[in-house]
Order: C-alpha cells, then structure tokens, then sequence
C-alpha cells in the first residue's frame, strides 16, 4: 500500500482485530462502504502487510496452562551471530509466548506459559538454560495480569 491508511482503512483493522470472523457484508456496514470496496481495501491491507494473518484467540488458562513467568536473559556474548543462533533456538521453545531483545542491563525478556511452577523448572532447566549464549537468568513468577492487549487500536 503506497499511501497512507485514511480513517476506512483504520476503521477496516479495528474491526477485524476485535472479531476476525466478521463477513464482508456486516463488516462493510460497520465502515459505512458497499462490500466490493470493503473487500478491495481488505485485500491492499493484506499485500501491504498491514494483516499478517487471521487467528483464533484461545485462552491458555482453560488449556491447563495458567503458571506465567517472566525470565529476563543474560547473554554471555553479545555479537550478532551469537544473538541471531539466541534467536533461532528460542523459538523451538513451544513454552516461550514471547521474546523481547531489548537495551538495558539484561538483553532479552522471555514471557514463559507453563502449567504449574514444576513444569516451568523443567523448561528453564532443560531448555531455556540451554539455549545458545547465555551467562544469567532471572526468573519472575506473576501474580496477576493486569493488561495483556493483543490488539493494536488504530482508530481514530
């Protein structure tokens, strides 16, 4: 998409982030356009990239995963190729919902989804204390989540 996103198009993402089932006949009603015109501009925000894709979102508490923990990383090295082989292994970690490189007195903040604080031990001592390149973990059991958005409002 060559231009920028005027209030349809934000109007289009809102909508499809707050329920990605909606058909193309009630979403063109909520954004005030006929369904052609919807579909056209669905389809620029695709190919742009703008929508990566479309998901379910599934609730890992009733899944029997409700132990969060977050872990910040230490690396020992911190050279590119040390970081890009960091970054390849952590993704096999089905537990990792997330994996922030960051700039601080730590490199990297894990967000680990386990069932209980047993199997978060055996996933930080079997899998996450062997990844690639890291000298220190700091491991943060959370009591609650307060916020946890997944949508990115762009609204006006």
């Amino acid at each position: 998409m060559d231009r920028e996103l005027d209030k349809i198009d934000k109007r289009i993402l809102d909508e499809l982030q707050a329920d990605g089932r909606l058909s193309i006949v009630e979403l063109a009603s909520r954004v005030h356009l006929s369904n052609t015109p919807c579909t056209e501009r669905i389809r620029r925000l695709e190919s742009a990239g703008y929508i990566k894709k479309y998901a379910a979102v599934v609730d890992p508490i009733r899944l029997g995963y409700d132990h969060l923990v977050v872990v910040q990383i230490t690396m020992a090295v911190t050279s590119d190729n040390h970081l890009e082989e960091f970054n390849r292994a952590v993704q096999q970690v089905k537990e990792v919902e997330s994996c922030l490189m960051i700039a601080g007195s730590f490199d990297y903040v894990l967000r680990v989804r386990t069932r209980d604080m047993a199997h978060f031990r055996e996933v930080l001592g079997e899998q996450i204390s062997r990844l690639p390149g890291i000298r220190q973990t700091n491991s943060f059991a959370v009591m609650q989540v307060v916020k946890d958005e997944r949508e990115f409002r762009v609204g006006d």
